[in-house]
C-alpha cells in the first residue's frame, strides 16, 4: 500500500520538522509497512473499533490502522510529531483523515478522551515507560476490551509471564487485573529506525472482570508491590516489615489461604486479591500510600 511509510519516508519526514529520535522519549520509528500491517492484522480490530494509539510517531502505525477501523485518537507527547500527523494522514490518505484525531498530551497524565469511548488500544509503546502507560490506560478506559503493543521483548515476556515462571513480577499480576494476557509475537529490531539494541515483543491483552473482591484495585496493587520489593524472600518475611511484623504478616496469609512460606512470584492475581482483603493488608497499603512516579516505574520492572 503506497500510503504506508518507508525508511525513506521517515527520514524525510523527520528532517522536515527538525527530529532526532531519542532514548529519553523512547523513540524508535517503525520503517516497515509490512510490520505495521502484522500488528494490525493480530490486533483483530475491525470497522466498529475506536482505537487509542499511544505515541503514533511519523505515522507508520496510524496509516495501516485507519483503513481498517471506525476511527484513531492518537496520543502524541512530542509536540512537533503531533502537529505533524494530521497533516502526514491529510497527504497520504486525505479520504481517511476526519477518522483521525490527535491529542497533544503526556499519556501518564492522560485524564480524558475527546469523542466516543474507545474499544481497543494498539501502539508501539515508548519502551521507557511501556508498563505505567499501559497500566494507567486500563485503568483511565474501561471500554477499551482489546489490547495490542509493541514493546521490548524483555518487558512484553514480563506482562505474558504467569505464575511460576521466571519473568514474573509486577507487571504480569498488575496486567492480569485487567484481563488474560499473552505474547502475540516477536518483532526484530531491523525494522525500526534507530535500530534499538534489543528486539521487540507483542502483547495482547484481552478484557475479563477483575478478580471477585471486597478490596479496592489501589490495595490489591499495594499488596503486589510490597511483596516482589525484596522477592527472593518469603511473603512472610517480605511483608513482615510492611505490616508491623512477620507474624502479623503470617497470620494474614493464613487467613486467606496462602502459605507463609511462598513467595510472591509463585501467586497468581485471585490471591493477591484474598491476601488484600485482610485487615492487616489492608492498613499497609494505606499507610504505603501513593508511591512517588519513579518508584512505582521501578518496581513496574520488577
Amino acid at each position: 500500500m503506497r500510503a504506508l511509510l518507508g525508511a525513506t519516508d521517515i527520514r524525510t519526514l523527520a528532517a522536515s520538522i527538525g527530529v532526532q529520535p531519542t532514548k529519553t522519549l523512547g523513540q524508535n520509528f517503525v520503517i516497515d509497512g509490512g510490520t505495521v500491517q502484522r500488528i494490525v492484522r493480530t490486533a483483530a480490530v475491525g470497522p466498529d473499533d475506536i482505537v487509542v494509539e499511544v505515541g503514533p510517531g511519523l505515522g507508520s502505525l496510524t496509516l495501516a490502522l485507519l483503513p481498517v477501523v471506525r476511527s484513531v485518537v492518537a496520543v502524541e507527547l512530542d509536540p512537533r510529531l503531533a502537529g505533524l500527523l494530521a497533516e502526514t494522514v491529510g497527504q497520504r490518505v486525505p479520504q481517511l483523515a476526519d477518522r483521525l484525531t490527535v491529542v497533544q498530551h503526556d499519556a501518564l497524565r492522560l485524564d480524558a478522551l475527546p469523542g466516543p469511548a474507545p474499544s481497543a488500544i494498539v501502539a508501539n509503546l515508548p519502551y521507557n515507560v511501556a508498563v505505567p502507560v499501559l497500566l494507567h490506560l486500563m485503568a483511565l478506559l474501561p471500554s477499551v476490551r482489546r489490547v495490542l503493543v509493541m514493546v521490548q521483548l524483555e518487558v512484553a515476556e514480563r506482562l505474558a509471564a504467569g505464575p511460576g515462571d521466571r519473568a514474573y513480577g509486577v507487571p504480569s499480576v498488575k496486567a492480569r487485573w485487567y484481563g488474560d494476557v499473552r505474547l502475540a509475537g516477536t518483532v526484530g529490531r531491523q525494522v525500526f529506525w534507530p535500530a534499538p539494541r534489543v528486539d521487540s515483543g507483542l502483547v495482547a491483552l484481552e478484557r475479563r472482570e477483575p478478580p471477585s473482591t471486597t478490596a479496592t484495585r489501589d490495595q490489591v496493587f499495594a499488596v503486589v508491590d510490597a511483596a516482589f520489593g525484596q522477592r527472593r524472600k518469603t511473603l512472610r518475611a517480605a511483608l513482615g516489615g510492611w505490616v508491623g511484623s512477620p507474624t502479623v504478616a503470617e497470620d494474614a496469609l493464613r487467613a486467606a489461604g496462602i502459605d507463609p512460606g511462598a513467595r510472591g512470584e509463585t501467586l497468581d492475581v485471585a490471591a493477591f486479591a484474598r491476601l488484600a482483603e485482610q485487615p492487616a493488608m489492608a492498613q499497609g497499603a494505606q499507610q504505603s500510600g501513593r508511591q512517588p512516579r519513579q518508584q512505582a516505574a521501578r518496581q513496574a520492572r520488577q
